[in-house]
């Protein structure tokens, strides 16, 4: 028997490929939770494991085509292990799996294994009957239990910044988007759940949470106190309570489910960074109209104006699409004096691309494609000079640096500001997970170098 046979039968080993959103980074955590009683183990290459899962995004342009890809280089390294009389689990998880299930399988038959986002709880089953049955396991249901309730309590330590999934699903359907399709109506977890969970992420070193949904701040979730339900502002403020948590952010927003609650935390809770993606996708009310976003450029900017209200430091991020379907010049004019009114620290642009199954794609008046590369070099350019005013308006400025990791040089620690921006600075080692003073000296092309600005053992958390 080889070394390699001797060391897999020992433990089994599992690589995970994750496509996309935080949602996902998530999910694909929480797949290795499920997997762990059954012996796996994680690995660090496809090469070395005996199951793969391609945990996928449906969103971004030619995703579907981006899984076949993968599927097309791991087809070989299948076929090896089979050679060698060992067997690889090959597995497409996620949205791209829950949308085009039927697709993977036909093109693909050398997957074991095809889920949605709503099943992963499901996978040792799976695992299983494909070992039991051979062929393909197919599990795209919206189950009516809440997979939440079968995931093992026990979770893999994030480090120093975890996330956290209190709500999933979205009832807005966007005209462009597949979210309601592929991950179904919004479900809010119970908030006992999540503040269990979150102590649980603590224990395991976690010093900041990033609570994540499609629409997160749609959450409705069971009250822990007696009260029918929780909305996510009450939510934060039951976090924040958790002793050793010093950050709270969440991701992402939609502008119609920002209420007085969640404002009124912004303003209240030290714990929560003064610093959210909202995203508006457009600034022209035709176009949003279109986009069924539900709410106009005008409520977007009340939005802003009201939380620069409730806390004067804070700053923005947003997604924008451009050349979605009959966008004009001067629809595309407004979204460009609705950015510079705004004035983002970062933010997120696309071009519009069609999705199969939703509205847009059958849309007339679909904008030409270097007409859209044209207006998206316009945008970019113009987030880009905004994001680098934001940073260098930072220079000089004394913030709080939640340290996470050692960096690329001796002496130096990796962390985060408020604002999300990455910074670098001489450190020692034992600040990792702590916030600690940093004054901000140097924009570099991804970062910021910082000076520490405390002697020994002072933090400030």
């Amino acid at each position: 028997m080889s070394k390699d046979s001797r060391d897999r039968s020992v433990a089994k080993k599992l690589y995970i490929k994750t496509y996309g959103c935080q949602m996902n980074v998530y999910d694909s955590t929480r797949m290795a939770d499920v997997l762990a009683p059954l012996g796996y183990v994680p690995a660090d290459a496809p090469e070395d494991a005996d199951m793969v899962i391609l945990n996928t995004c449906h969103i971004r342009e030619k995703a579907a085509e981006k899984v076949f890809s993968e599927l097309g280089r791991l087809r070989p390294l299948k076929a090896l292990r089979s050679e060698q009389g060992e067997r690889m689990i090959l597995a497409v998880a996620g949205c791209t799996a829950q949308a085009e299930g039927a697709e993977i399988v036909a093109r693909a038959p050398y997957v074991d294994i095809v889920l949605g986002p709503q099943t992963y709880h499901r996978l040792p089953e799976m695992v299983a009957q494909a070992a039991r049955a051979g062929g393909y396991v197919l599990d795209t249901d919206f189950p009516a239990e809440a997979k939440f309730d079968f995931l093992p309590d026990a979770a893999t330590p994030q480090g120093i910044s975890a996330f956290l999934s209190v709500q999933e699903g979205c009832d807005k359907f966007c005209t462009f988007c597949v979210v309601p399709y592929t991950r179904g109506a919004e479900f809010s977890r119970p908030g006992a759940a999540i503040v269990a969970e979150a102590r649980r992420l603590v224990a395991h070193g976690a010093r900041e949470i990033t609570l994540l949904g499609q629409n997160v701040n749609a959450y409705r979730g069971a009250a822990v106190d007696g009260e029918a339900r929780w909305g996510l502002g009450r939510l934060i403020r039951a976090l924040a309570e958790i002793e050793g948590l010093l950050r709270l952010r969440y991701t992402t927003s939609h502008p119609r489910d920002v209420d007085d609650a969640l404002i009124s935390a912004h303003r209240d809770v030290p714990q929560l960074m003064p610093f959210l993606h909202l995203p508006v996708q457009s600034g022209s009310d035709r176009v949003l109209h279109a986009m069924n976003r539900r709410h106009t450029a005008d409520d977007y900017r009340r939005i802003i104006e009201r939380l620069r209200g409730a806390r004067g430091d804070m700053a923005f991020s947003s997604d924008f699409i451009v050349g979605f379907p009959g966008e004009s010049d001067a629809d595309f004019s407004r979204t460009l004096d609705l950015v510079r009114e705004i004035g983002y620290a970062q933010a997120f642009s696309f071009k519009y691309s069609p999705r199969p199954g939703t509205p847009a794609a059958l849309m007339p008046r679909q904008v030409p494609e270097d007409v859209k590369a044209e207006r998206l070099a316009a945008l970019q350019a113009l987030l880009t000079e905004q994001q680098q005013h934001f940073n260098a308006a930072s220079l000089g400025r004394e913030v709080p640096v939640l340290f996470e990791k050692r960096g690329r040089h001796p002496g130096q620690l990796v962390g985060r500001s408020p604002y999300l921006q990455a910074v670098h600075a001489a450190a020692p080692e034992h600040l990792v997970g702590t916030l600690a003073p940093v004054r901000l000296v140097r924009v570099e092309r991804n970062s910021l170098a910082g000076e520490l600005m405390i002697e020994g053992d002072e933090v400030l958390a």
